[in-house]
């Protein structure tokens, strides 16, 4: 997983795929405590904990491709929760560039292709 600590400066990365939303599995024994922590509290775990920390871990992971002024490229996000779930829309927002949503892969090709020419 690329998610952190992986430096590729200019045309080396132009695109990153991102085939899934970055949660942490919650049955990690840290993440676990903290869910049940929460949950003990009457808190909306998902909400306040999970889904923050994977906002966090996207952005990180959107952040390999663009690390100077001068990067540019595309990430292209499969999971589509981020588009079918009303939580997808605060990782969209977390983007420090427009999006375009494609509704299918020759679209995205299309699309993708285009940017790039």
């Amino acid at each position: 997983s690329f998610w952190e600590g992986i430096d590729v400066p200019g045309e080396a990365l132009e695109m990153v795929i991102l085939v899934k939303l970055p949660f942490s599995v919650p049955s990690e024994p840290v993440i676990e405590a903290q869910i049940e922590h929460l949950d003990r509290e009457g808190r909306n775990s998902f909400m306040e904990f999970l889904v923050p920390e994977a906002v966090i871990k996207f952005r990180q992971g959107f952040g390999r491709l663009i690390r100077s002024g001068s990067d540019r490229g595309a990430v292209i996000i499969l999971d589509r929760r981020v588009i079918g779930t009303r939580y997808g829309q605060l990782f969209l927002d977390s983007l420090p560039t427009r999006h375009k949503v494609f509704s299918n892969a020759d679209a995205l090709v299309d699309g993708v292709t285009g940017w790039f020419e």
